[in-house]
């Protein structure tokens, strides 16, 4: 299985506790299932995020 698909499915079990409250609980599951997303596609490599961590070191002063 893709990590991103494991990320998108541990993140919709996390917020499904809270989607048991009715349309507020299921934004936030939604939102927890993007979250889990995005962090395995990073985890991955699939998402570049060195320019936002400062990993390149362009732009530093020593």
């Amino acid at each position: 299985m893709q990590p991103k698909i494991v990320g998108l499915f541990v993140g919709l079990f996390l917020g499904l506790a809270t989607a048991l409250v009715g349309f507020g609980g299921m934004l936030i599951c939604a939102f927890f299932g993007a979250l889990g997303y995005v962090v395995m596609m990073i985890l991955a490599g699939e998402v570049d995020v060195s320019q936002f961590v400062g990993g390149s070191g362009a732009g530093r002063r020593s």
